[in-house]
């Protein structure tokens, strides 16, 4: 049976509105924080039975309609041999960012046979998901490089503006490997099961649209094309991309995420009414109170009417301190608002 995700990623008919949330698999939920106390995120994330355990969650205290396979953009780094470990309250952090050639040059590619944990991980997930979607994901080049040539999280991305400009032969070199690698990372996550794949561009808002099509674009389509022959629908989202949208449908995305800086009426205008679209619920507005809440969830519902297909979720990750009574809540009123 085709899930809801993958039919409306399809712009077929579907009952109702599919949704689920970026970062629904962890922070917020106390049963995420009890099953990963004492345990460091990247060993959690190459442990098939909590992966499962994780991912599962969200989907069966909120109803969701797809879970989103746990893990995080750096794990395909890690298991190439690339030494990178996630800092709390820090996030990722690159013992020795990558400036030169020479050290584009050493950068190990990913050996299927090394990530048969990740999956093992997704049959786990499938087996227990019954006719609801797992959506694989992968950092894509553009937010991968820019970890590894600042050596953490960046307000600016100096070292990673001055290399894309300056050394433009090394930028495409470093590229075209971290393309090789999330590419690597995707199909294993399809070849074990999952039916939908998200290709994350957390600081890609950092360019202007040229600038995008000049030095990016070609390796996010890289990705996008790699996975091609296995049919699964790709969605391509990006933080503060607005400007971008139409460049990153056309580097080969069958759904365009929208975060919450743009409506998705503005956004299928952009985009020419020829993707599917996902979004865009401002994360923050899941701490206002209940009645404009609902408004917004109802605006945004009407909105993505008006695409070839809509798939509900926030327009950037659940906040840590969350409740998730209101995750809940809104996924039964999308359901309920949807149906039929």
């Amino acid at each position: 049976m085709v899930s809801l995700l993958v039919r409306a990623a399809r712009g077929l008919p579907v009952s109702h509105t599919p949704v689920w949330f970026m970062r629904q698999a962890g922070r917020s939920l106390p049963e995420y924080r009890r099953v990963r106390e004492g345990v460091p995120m990247l060993q959690a994330c190459r442990t098939p039975e909590l992966v499962a355990e994780i991912t599962l969650q969200p989907v069966r205290r909120h109803d969701v309609d797809a879970a989103v396979f746990f893990s995080d953009i750096v794990v395909p780094l890690a298991a190439a041999g690339i030494d990178v470990d996630i800092v709390p309250g820090t996030g990722p952090v690159v013992a020795s960012p990558v400036r030169t050639r020479a050290d584009v040059d050493a950068l190990p590619d990913l050996d299927p046979a090394v990530i048969d944990d990740i999956a093992e991980a997704v049959r786990l997930t499938v087996a227990e998901l019954g006719d609801k979607a797992l959506v694989g994901f992968a950092g894509a080049p553009f937010t991968l490089a820019s970890y590894l040539v600042e050596g953490g999280p960046s307000r600016n991305h100096e070292h990673t503006k001055a290399m894309m400009y300056g050394d433009p032969v090394t930028w495409n070199a470093l590229c075209a490997k971290l393309a090789r690698i999330s590419t690597t990372f995707l199909r294993v996550q399809i070849e074990a099961g999952a039916s939908a794949i998200q290709l994350f561009d957390s600081w890609v808002g950092a360019l202007s649209r040229p600038d995008y099509e000049r030095h990016v674009q070609q390796h996010s389509a890289a990705v996008l094309s790699g996975v091609a022959d296995l049919e699964v629908p790709r969605i391509h989202f990006g933080v503060g991309t607005g400007e971008l949208l139409a460049s990153m449908g056309a580097a080969g995305a069958d759904v365009v995420g929208v975060d919450y800086r743009i409506s998705l009426e503005e956004a299928n205008a952009r985009l020419g009414g020829q993707y599917a679209l996902q979004g865009n619920l401002d994360p923050a507005l899941l701490f206002a109170p209940w009645e404009p809440l609902e408004a917004k969830v109802r605006e945004i519902l009407a909105a993505g009417a008006h695409a070839p297909g809509h798939i509900f979720n926030l327009g950037h990750g659940v906040l840590p301190s969350t409740d998730p009574d209101m995750l809940t809540r809104v996924t039964a009123l999308v359901h309920e608002l949807s149906a039929g």
